[in-house]
């Protein structure tokens, strides 16, 4: 029999979990922040969801949505060094507010000739602000990665990176949804424009900021001597760079099941979803389904975000890693096989937890072992690997699928996932030692989290 207490106890527990979730909330830049980008994010989806559909819609064509996922991403593998750099040299907090106004003229430029029917027979409209955007996020990504820390300090740095992927998959359940239902209602232009007018929430929240966010690096060295040193440091430090290898083959083999969605709902899983298209009066069968699949995928990350929310320590997160790559792997190969649209949407929600989890997971181990002074140049290096390397593996994802078709390809990436996570459970054993020293000495050097939290670290 439980103890008499036993209820209380539990009860205490799970509320101390939950505080322990939110606790980077209790400062307010970042509550600024939160609530500035949960909107803008929302705006983000809305406009990926209604692009690609967009591109189908005029074109039909897997390979035309590979590339078109090649050129939004492919900047940030080109000038991710740049932005890093930047990031390390100037106040963040004015790169983010740069970038965000920037991202905002670019969607109202695309809703603009979206809804004036310019860009009917010129999709090549779209590759040119696709590519122009990417270029923006090349400076935005390491920027507001390493400005989480000015934000929170080193203390909430694990618990900010976990309530900003939250917030990134809440809008991932939220936005899909609501593009499902204004392309099918309205079109996309007003995608678009709804996209263009909430960086207007994260802006204002970003002024209103009072951050002390010096830059971190001497002016006098040359841009490209600081550039070489974060790719060196890089190299010689075998647990980032196993981390950052395993996420560019995820990059690369498994994420291209994005840019395919269309496919999977308009071709493959095409009786499904009639219900919900009834029930918003839409006839556009193919974008509702659209929406819920991008949408079952949110769902399951925000799950993800949230589970690495409610940890206090690192402990295990290296073992997480391994984890839950085989799972995303597993998972799409299952996603790949079914035929049935609600199957299908139950299998999407592993493989937004999984792909989640690894990505925040390996986002702070790298953020917790890389000394402050060179943290815009490493989320540099691991946006280029995750987000930079992605639409090589869209590009050639697209060209497969045009040749073997969608499930096979999207296959044939969850297999490689597998392989990955192999790989990984390989090195594993032998870079523990070096990841434990890396985080001690940034406890040590007041550049990470307490030693109280990094005793153990990424042992078993």
């Amino acid at each position: 029999m439980a103890p008499a207490d036993a209820g209380p106890t539990t009860a205490f527990g799970r509320a101390s979990r939950w505080r322990t979730a939110g606790r980077a909330l209790r400062h307010r830049n970042f509550q600024l922040f939160f609530s500035g980008q949960l909107i803008s994010l929302v705006g983000t989806w809305m406009q990926t969801v209604a692009q690609s559909w967009l591109v189908y819609r005029l074109t039909g064509s897997g390979l035309k949505l590979g590339a078109v996922g090649f050129a939004s991403q492919i900047p940030v593998f080109l000038f991710a060094p740049i932005g890093g750099i930047i990031a390390d040299r100037f106040n963040r907090q004015r790169v983010v507010i740069g970038t965000q106004v920037a991202s905002m003229l670019l969607a109202f430029v695309l809703a603009a000739l979206t809804l004036s029917h310019e860009i009917e027979g010129r999709v090549w409209l779209i590759f040119v602000l696709a590519a122009l955007l990417g270029v923006v996020n090349a400076f935005d990504i390491p920027a507001r990665q390493a400005f989480l820390v000015d934000m929170v300090g080193k203390e909430d740095l694990m618990n900010a990176i976990a309530l900003n992927s939250s917030m990134f998959n809440g809008a991932r359940v939220i936005g899909p949804a609501v593009a499902g239902i204004l392309v099918a209602k309205l079109g996309e232009g007003w995608c678009f424009f709804a996209n263009g007018v909430s960086y207007i929430a994260v802006i204002i929240g970003l002024l209103m900021m009072n951050v002390h966010a010096p830059s971190r690096v001497s002016r006098h060295v040359s841009p490209l001597e600081h550039i070489i040193e974060g790719f060196q440091f890089i190299r010689r430090t075998a647990p980032i760079r196993a981390l950052l290898l395993l996420l560019g083959l995820v990059s690369i083999t498994g994420m291209p099941y994005v840019v395919l969605m269309p496919i999977f709902a308009d071709r493959i899983l095409h009786s499904g979803g009639q219900e919900f298209a009834s029930l918003i009066g839409s006839r556009d069968l193919g974008a509702v389904r659209l929406g819920i699949l991008m949408g079952a995928t949110g769902v399951g990350a925000l799950l993800g975000a949230l589970t690495l929310a409610v940890r206090s320590g690192v402990k295990g997160l290296g073992r997480w890693v391994t984890v839950c790559c085989a799972g995303f792997g597993v998972s799409m190969m299952l996603f790949a096989l079914s035929r049935s649209f609600w199957l299908s949407v139950v299998l999407l929600l592993p493989v937004g937890y999984f792909i989640m989890l690894q990505m925040a997971s390996s986002n702070t181990l790298i953020q917790v072992m890389v000394p402050d002074a060179m943290r815009g140049r490493a989320m540099a290096v691991y946006s280029m690997m995750f987000m930079g390397l992605a639409p090589i593996g869209a590009l050639l994802g697209g060209a497969l699928s045009d040749r073997v078709g969608a499930p096979l390809t999207v296959a044939i990436g969850g297999l490689a996932s597998l392989a990955g996570a192999w790989w990984f459970s390989v090195q594993l054993p032998k870079i523990r030692v070096e990841a434990r020293q890396l985080i001690v000495a940034q406890a040590m050097s007041g550049g990470g989290p307490s030693q109280e939290m990094t005793a153990p670290l990424v042992e078993d």
